[in-house]
Formats: structure tokens, sequence, C-alpha cells
């Protein structure tokens, strides 16, 4: 889950099937892998507030409702999840920060205890990493289209992405419609070349003109899957830098005019 738009992350996809190769001239004509890559990245740039509900486990599921708050740039980014509900999680907080490709996290429980965060640590125990939310393999600079396959009808490109800087991941395939800019499908290597996490977007939505992943599977390497819906979304917010602090961990109020 720098799943959507603060999720679309990621954050941010998961499996099912691969058919119908498409002939090598069919992506001749469609952009450039740097170009693909950017086209991806840009839909993250930005000021957001989304309202997300996370469906955590497979046999017994917990609900969470979630809100983000994210600032999104080349150079850096400004992430915070906080819980909604259940009540007795209400305000557990983390917020994560990127500056270049350096990270951070911050987790807050009420009523006033903070503690760093691994990236590798789980997101509030779902199948999403504090990584996944904060680290876009879009602005890494190695970026290849490996090839194409259809995706539920949808033709896409393979798009491989390779960090320049210290990751938990060796690769990430993304299976691209390039008409929409819209990932469908994400794969994320291990060093070992083994599949540790993946992400499927299971619903996309107009957001004016522009088409953007809402509803998402993700299933972690611990054999779980977490349905995220994060089609409650408001582009454009201008956030207070006290957003992004220890003390604006402590704070729910959601931006005027946000979705509830």
């Amino acid at each position: 889950m720098k799943l959507y738009r603060g999720v679309r992350t990621n954050c941010i996809a998961g499996i099912i099937s691969l058919s119908l190769a498409l002939p090598a001239l069919a992506f001749a004509a469609n952009p450039a892998a740097s170009e693909l890559a950017s086209q991806i990245r840009e839909k993250e740039n930005g000021s957001t507030f989304v309202r997300v509900r996370m469906e955590v486990g497979s046999a017994e599921k917990q609900t969470l409702q979630v809100q983000i708050k994210s600032r999104v740039s080349a150079a850096a980014s400004d992430i915070v999840y906080q819980i909604l509900f259940p009540k007795e999680r209400k305000g557990e907080s983390v917020l994560l920060q990127r500056s270049g490709s350096k990270f951070s996290g911050t987790y807050f429980t009420p009523p006033n205890t903070f503690k760093p965060v691994e990236m590798t640590q789980s997101l509030f125990g779902s199948d999403l990493s504090y990584e996944d939310v904060i680290d876009s393999p879009y602005a890494w600079n190695q970026q290849a289209i490996v090839g194409s396959e259809d995706v539920n009808g949808t033709a896409c490109q393979i798009l491989e992405s390779k960090p320049d800087h210290s990751s938990s991941y060796s690769k990430v395939k993304t299976w691209v419609d390039p008409r929409r800019f819209v990932p469908l499908r994400i794969e994320k290597y291990n060093a070992s070349g083994k599949v540790v996490r993946r992400i499927n977007t299971t619903r996309v939505m107009l957001d004016g003109n522009d088409s953007i992943p809402a509803n998402l599977t993700v299933q972690g390497p611990r054999g779980g899957a977490t349905d995220i819906d994060g089609s409650r979304i408001k582009r454009g917010v201008s956030y207070p830098d006290a957003e992004f602090s220890k003390d604006g961990l402590k704070q729910l109020t959601a931006p005027p005019g946000s979705p509830q």
C-alpha cells in the first residue's frame, strides 16, 4: 500500500494469472521505460488526504479505518497514517519521511509514547511494510520494459525497476496499463529472486480525468492478505509543517472538505 494516492503507493500489486503475451511491436510505440515510470510517479506527487478501509488477515480479518496525510515530491516525502477505528487502537499513528533516498519513521501510541520504526516492519499489522509506503520504485534510476502481458483483459507493459540505494528488494516488476498509466499488478523480489510481496489493483476510479487505483489486495511474505479500499480522496491539500511532526501525530483532525 505508498499506496493511494497515499497508498498508491504506495505506496500501493497482487498476482492472479498471466496470459496472452503481446507481440513485440505492440509496445514499440508506447512510452520508454523512464517515461512510463515518470508518468506513474507523477500520480504519486502532490499533497493528498485519503480515508481507507483495511481488511487485514485471511482467516479472521481485522478491520481498520485509517486516514492518510501525505505530501510527496521528487526530493522528499512526508506521510502520516492514523488509525480511527477500532476504538481500542484509535490514535495509533506513524510518520514516515524521505529525504532523497534516506528514510525514517516514528510510531506514536497514545497518550505519549514514541518509538522509531524499521522500514521492513509491518504497517499496522498489514501485509504492507513501511518501506512499501515511503519508497517508490518509480523514482529509482534503473527502469526497463521487459515484456508485455494481458491483465484481466487490459494489455499491459511490464516495467522492471531496480534500486539505486539500499532496499529490501532487488527489483520490482509492475504491469502497467500504458493508456491510463495505472499499475494493475506489482511483484516485489528479494535478493534470491523470490517474490515476497504482490499487490493487485482490483478497482480503478476516475478522479476528474485521471485514473487512479482505488482498491488493492496485498499478499505479503507471511502468506496473509490485506484488502484496501482507498477511494475517498482529496487532492491539493495545504498542510502546515506541524502536521508532519511528533505533535502532529497526536492530532486526528482532517482538512476541511475531506471525505468521510
